[in-house]
């Protein structure tokens, strides 16, 4: 069985690491380069660094932090935001990310998954979604930093992204995110059975149960919170300590 990992997430705007609700309401969460050193410290299994505004902004992803960031750990590093070529990819993975993560680039041109895959292997690879709940009880895509409704069926969506060559989902409720009321079981229950790769939940993380409850009720293989780990809220040796109390194989 393969062992649960907890993964931090800095969202990074203008070089800071930042944190909203509902993907809105942004506020400052402090240097993303001694963040990262903290959590290499603290015991993180991965780290996932997501340039927030670089699709809205049209540009790049900030190659220089990624740089920097890289240079101060030692665990795997998923960098995402604004790739939307094999090029763009290469810079990433040149200036130290071991994997990168798509989105509305993905969407717009499911293509570049396989491009990717094909490029890199499949393991470097995270197809990111971020999904939210809609009246009808359908969950829906959405892109460009959560403002853009794709009308696509998530687990579709996601079945899709396996298909093409992602090697792993990054699950995102964007009705959840921020909440601290835990994360969405029922989405990420639906993805997870349908797929065969690894699916990080994302969105909603508040306290140390929800980490339990998301492992126990879903086969998510990883679990990713932000403002909980910022803000001190949560220690991660204190929750790997709860996790495994809890009979949940942790790394």
């Amino acid at each position: 069985m393969l062992k649960k990992r907890i993964i931090p997430c800095l969202d990074i705007k203008d070089g800071r690491t930042v944190k909203g609700v509902n993907f809105i309401g942004l506020r400052d969460a402090g240097d993303p380069v001694e963040l990262a050193k903290r959590y290499v410290n603290e015991g993180a299994d991965e780290l996932v660094f997501l340039d927030i505004t670089a699709t809205v902004e049209n540009r790049k992803t900030l190659t220089e932090l990624v740089k920097h960031v890289a240079k101060e750990i030692n665990i795997p590093f998923t960098v995402g935001g604004g790739i939307k070529s094999v090029e763009d990819a290469r810079a990433i993975i040149k200036a130290g990310a071991d994997k990168v993560s798509i989105n509305s680039s993905a969407v717009e041109r499911p293509q570049l998954i396989a491009e990717l895959a094909e490029q890199f292997g499949s393991q470097c690879v995270v197809l990111a979604i971020d999904t939210k709940l809609e009246t009808n009880g359908e969950w829906i895509v959405y892109t460009h930093g959560g403002g853009t409704s794709t009308h696509l069926n998530t687990v579709e969506w996601a079945i899709k992204g396996e298909k093409l060559g992602a090697g792993e989902i990054l699950l995102t409720s964007m009705n959840n995110d921020g909440m601290k009321s835990g994360f969405a079981i029922d989405i990420t229950d639906q993805v997870t059975k349908a797929l065969n790769i690894p699916v990080i939940a994302s969105g909603g993380a508040g306290n140390m149960s929800h980490f339990a409850e998301v492992f126990n009720k879903t086969k998510a293989s990883g679990a990713l919170g932000a403002s909980v780990f910022h803000f001190n809220e949560i220690a991660i040796p204190a929750l790997k300590d709860y996790l495994k109390e809890q009979n949940i194989a942790i790394r």
